[in-house]
C-alpha cells in the first residue's frame, strides 16, 4: 500500500482514539482530544501532498479520503451537538451534504467516473477542520457562533457546487 492510503488509515484509526480520550474526560481531555484531531487533519494534508507529489494519486485515494475526512469530522460536530455546542441543524447540514455528495460519487463510479474533490470541497474540509479546532477552545460564544456560521456556508456552497458541475452524473443512464 503506498504512502498517502496508508496516511488516510492513520486518520480512520485516529478517529476511534479521538473519541475515546473526549468520553474518559480526564483533566484537558479536550487539549488531548484537539491534538489527535488536528493530528488527523494534518495526515490528510500530507496525503494530498505526498499523492501528488509522487504520482500516486488514485481511484481509491480519491474515494477514500474525503471518506475518512467526513468520519473525522463527523464524530467531532457530533460531539459538540451533545456536548451543546453545536445545534444539531448545523451538523445535519453536513452530514446530509456528505450523504448526497458521497451519492453522486457511487452513481459517478457506476459510470466509470471518479469525482474528486473540487476547490469548494477542500475550502470546506480545511474551513471546518479549523473551526472545529477552535471550538475546541472553548473561547467566546460569538467565535462558535461564527465558527458553526462557516462551516455551514462553505458546506452548503461546496455541496451545491459538486452537484452544478457533475449535473451530468444525474442525467447518465
Amino acid at each position: 500500500m503506498n504512502t498517502p492510503n496508508k496516511l488516510t488509515l492513520i486518520r480512520v484509526a485516529l478517529i476511534p482514539v479521538f473519541l475515546i480520550v473526549l468520553y474518559i474526560g480526564f483533566p484537558g481531555s479536550n487539549y488531548a482530544a484537539m491534538a489527535i484531531f488536528i493530528a488527523a487533519g494534518l495526515t490528510d494534508i500530507a496525503d494530498g501532498y505526498l499523492a501528488r507529489k509522487n504520482g500516486q494519486v488514485t481511484d481509491f485515494g480519491k474515494f477514500t479520503d474525503p471518506l475518512a475526512d467526513k468520519v473525522l469530522v463527523v464524530a467531532a460536530m457530533l460531539w459538540f451537538v451533545e456536548q451543546g455546542t453545536m445545534p444539531a441543524w448545523a451538523a445535519l447540514i453536513v452530514i446530509v451534504r456528505e450523504f448526497m455528495v458521497t451519492a453522486l460519487r457511487l452513481a459517478a463510479i457506476g459510470n466509470g467516473r471518479v469525482i474528486a474533490a473540487g476547490v469548494s470541497g477542500k475550502l470546506k474540509t480545511v474551513v471546518t477542520i479549523v473551526c472545529l479546532t477552535v471550538m475546541f477552545l472553548e473561547l467566546q460564544v460569538w467565535m462558535v457562533y461564527a465558527c458553526i456560521g462557516a462551516i455551514s456556508v462553505t458546506t452548503l456552497v461546496s455541496g451545491i457546487e459538486y452537484f452544478i458541475r457533475n449535473k451530468d452524473v444525474l442525467k447518465m443512464k
